[in-house]
């Protein structure tokens, strides 16, 4: 019995695996714990008042869940088919995995291969943090620019200011980057279609992941905050693979 007079709960608390997983995982949150639950990838017991008791297995499970989505890019329906497998005993894998029954992710993009250049992004890497606000003046200076570049990008929708002519910092990466292509002869005004290639993108992704964001289920908002995530990394790496396709049909034509 404890100091308070009541038997200490079994298990991991949600904050002690949150604990556990940042040491290899350091962008993972209890949203993040909370989510993986909900779509079935980790199932922990609930004591009579409601609280989650994970087992080691649990971690584990969430840990090779983790591994899957940051270095071999997997979408969780991929990753769950796997481990409903490993839960029929299917696939049997080495002693070396976290877990027994549990194979070997599958890779989208082999990382060793000569070809396949800088690791695609995961889907922690279009997290939404704190929105940073720079000023029309600050945003010249963040980038390195001057205000004829400014006025160009903004003028082709490659840059867009926010309520108050505010910028937040992915203006500023998109002005300088935009300003290295100038070097080489591109102007904004040939980025256009790049913009309109992107906004098409997430035009995509959005109907993908309204419906869920439009559910009443309680944790739809973190539901669709995390598949947005997801589908914007796997978006992404197919842009990248399309352009390395479409280069290589040039060297080689």
């Amino acid at each position: 019995m404890t100091a308070a007079g009541r038997q200490p709960r079994e298990g991991l608390s949600i904050g002690a695996v949150l604990a556990h997983l940042r040491k290899d995982f350091p962008g993972v949150t209890i949203s993040k714990i909370r989510f993986l639950e909900s779509e079935g990838l980790v199932r922990p017991a609930r004591t009579p008042s409601g609280y989650r008791q994970f087992t080691t297995a649990d971690v584990e499970r969430l840990r090779f869940v983790l591994t899957a989505q940051r270095d071999h890019y997997l979408p969780l329906k991929v990753i769950k088919e796997q481990l409903d497998d490993a839960d029929r005993g299917a696939a049997p894998v080495p002693t070396s995995d976290p877990q027994p029954g549990l194979r070997p992710p599958r890779r989208l993009v082999p990382l060793d291969a000569p070809e396949s250049g800088a690791p695609a992004p995961t889907a922690d890497e279009f997290a939404v943090g704190a929105v940073s606000r720079l000023t029309h003046e600050q945003l010249l200076a963040e980038a390195e620019i001057d205000e004829a570049l400014l006025s160009e990008l903004v003028q082709y929708g490659l840059i867009r200011p926010a309520a108050g002519g505010f910028y937040d910092a992915d203006a500023a990466t998109i002005a300088k980057t935009a300003a290295a292509m100038g070097a080489f002869g591109i102007e904004p005004r040939h980025l256009r279609a790049l913009r309109v290639s992107a906004d098409r993108e997430v035009g995509l992704l959005e109907q993908v992941v309204a419906p869920v964001y439009r559910s009443r289920d309680e944790g739809a908002r973190e539901r669709g905050d995390e598949l947005v995530r997801e589908l914007a990394a796997l978006s992404v790496t197919l842009h990248t693979l399309l352009v390395k396709a479409g280069i290589r049909g040039m060297s080689h034509g």
